[in-house]
C-alpha cells in the first residue's frame, strides 16, 4: 500500500511510517509499533535500525514493574532547533524551539509590518541570532524556519499575496531572503491559520471540524475539516473580517483598510473600536487602548465591544452554517480582554444559525494565549520536515547528514 506525502510517495509501514507515528505518539516500543502497524517483529526491527543509525530515534529504558524493561523510541529532539516568528500588525513574537515544539526560548518586541519585508525581515533575523545565541546554538542547528503574517498568504509558495495594510509585501520571496542565512524550509502562514494549528493540536485535538477567530488590530478565522487545516485553492480560505454586512441603523457603511465598506473588520476590529472610542472623546489609538478602557470599566468601550461581538457573530453564524463546526474558538489580544465580546459573538450565534448545526456546537476561549501562533508554526514545519515520504526519500538518497531530512 503506497500514498503520496507532499510529493513523495511512501509506503505504509515504511521507516518515514513507523518515524511518524514514533513522534506523534511520544514515545513507543517495539511491541507498540507491531501491534499498531501490524508489521513482523523482523520488519519492524529493521525499520528502527534504519532510523537509529540515521540519527533520528533514540532509544531509553520504560519503567516496569519486574524484570528487564524494553526499549522505548523516541525522536532525537536534541538534535536541531526551528526558528518561529510570530507576527502581529505592530508586533512580533520570536522564539527558538526543539524538534517536538517545546519553547526553548522566547521575546516579544514591537515590530510594525507596514515597515516593508527587507526592515521587518532583517529585525526578525536578529531577534534570531540573538536567540540562538542564548541556547548556545548556531545557524547550522537550524532545521527550520516558520513565520506568521498578519495578511493573505499563499502557502505553497510562502508568499503575501496583496494585502491591503502591508504595503511592499506583496509576492516578496520571503523563503528565498532566508536562503543565505539557513539551510533549512522556510513556510510562511497566515497568523490565524497559526493560532488554528495551535489550539487544535493542543486543546480540541479529536475535533474533526474546527473554527477559530482571531480577533486584534484585524479579524481573522482558520479552518480544520477532516481534522487538518483548511486554506482553500489559493490559501485565501478564513478571511471572516472582509465579509461585508449591513448592520441596522447604520445610513453609510464604514471603510475598511482593505478598500471595501462595510466589512466585519470595518465595525469590529480592534482598530475601528478605537476609531468609535475617539469619536466619543476617548483617548484609544490601538488595540491595546482599547483593551485598557474596557478593563476600566469604561461604558461606552464596552458597549462597543459588546456590540462588536454581535457583529462578529453575524459572521460566525453564516460560517457555522457553512461548516457546522464542533467548536468555535475565539482567540487574540482583543478577544482574551473583553468578555463581553464573547457574550455578543454567542448572542448572534444562536440567534442567527439553526439549531441542528448548533445544538453541540461548543463556543469557547483560546486556551494559548499569545502563543498558539508559535506552537502552530513548530506543528506546522514539524509535520513538514518529518513527512514520511520525504524521511523516506532521504533515507534512500543517503546523500545528507543523519539529522537533517532532505528539504
Amino acid at each position: 500500500m503506497t500514498a503520496t506525502t507532499e510529493g513523495y510517495p511512501t509506503a505504509y509501514g515504511s521507516a518515514g511510517h513507523v518515524l511518524d507515528l514514533i513522534r506523534r505518539s511520544g514515545g513507543l516500543t517495539r511491541a507498540d509499533i507491531v501491534e499498531r502497524t501490524g508489521l513482523s517483529r523482523a520488519t519492524v526491527a529493521a525499520r528502527l535500525d534504519t532510523l537509529v543509525t540515521a540519527g533520528l530515534l533514540v532509544a531509553g529504558s520504560t519503567t516496569a514493574a519486574r524484570g528487564r524493561p524494553p526499549s522505548q523510541f523516541h525522536l532525537r529532539e536534541d538534535r536541531g532547533v526551528l526558528l518561529i516568528a510570530d507576527a502581529g500588525a505592530t508586533s512580533v513574537r520570536a522564539a527558538v524551539t526543539d524538534l517536538v515544539g517545546r519553547v526553548r526560548t522566547d521575546t516579544r518586541a514591537p515590530l510594525d509590518v507596514t515597515l516593508g519585508p527587507q526592515e521587518w525581515l532583517t529585525t526578525v533575523d536578529r531577534l534570531f541570532v540573538e536567540l540562538l545565541a542564548e541556547v548556545r546554538a548556531s545557524a547550522a542547528d537550524v532545521l527550520g524556519i516558520g513565520i506568521a503574517l498578519p495578511g493573505p498568504v499563499d502557502f505553497s509558495t510562502g508568499t503575501v499575496v496583496s494585502p491591503p495594510i502591508m504595503t511592499g509585501w506583496d509576492g516578496y520571496p520571503i523563503p528565498t531572503w532566508f536562503a543565505g542565512r539557513y539551510d533549512c524550509p522556510v513556510l510562511v502562514d497566515n497568523d490565524a491559520n497559526a493560532m488554528t494549528v495551535g489550539e487544535h493540536t493542543t486543546a480540541h485535538p479529536t475535533a474533526s471540524s474546527m473554527l477559530m477567530l482571531k480577533i486584534a488590530t484585524g479579524i481573522g478565522a482558520g479552518i480544520v475539516a477532516d481534522g487538518h487545516i483548511y486554506r482553500g485553492a489559493d490559501g485565501a480560505a478564513g478571511d471572516l473580517g472582509h465579509l461585508q454586512i449591513e448592520r441596522a441603523g447604520e445610513d453609510e457603511p464604514p471603510v475598511c483598510r482593505c478598500g471595501n465598506l462595510g466589512c466585519i473588520e470595518a465595525y469590529a476590529g480592534g482598530w475601528a473600536l478605537a476609531r468609535d472610542l475617539r469619536e466619543g472623546g476617548r483617548q484609544a489609538t490601538t488595540t491595546l487602548d482599547v483593551i485598557g478602557l474596557v478593563s476600566a470599566g469604561d461604558p461606552l468601550a464596552t458597549s462597543l465591544v459588546r456590540r462588536a461581538g454581535r457583529t462578529i457573530g453575524v459572521g460566525i453564524a453564516d460560517a457555522v452554517s457553512l461548516l457546522n463546526p464542533a467548536v468555535v474558538v475565539i482567540g487574540g489580544e482583543l478577544a482574551a480582554a473583553a468578555g463581553h465580546l464573547m457574550a455578543g459573538i454567542r448572542e448572534s450565534v444562536y440567534r442567527r444559525s439553526l439549531p441542528l448545526a448548533t445544538r453541540r456546537l461548543e463556543i469557547v476561549p483560546a486556551t494559548l494565549g499569545s502563543m498558539a501562533g508559535v506552537v502552530g508554526l513548530a506543528t506546522i514545519l514539524t509535520d513538514h520536515i518529518f513527512d514520511p515520504g520525504r524521511i523516506d526519500a532521504a533515507i534512500d538518497e543517503g546523500t545528507r547528514t543523519p539529522h537533517r531530512p532532505a528539504t
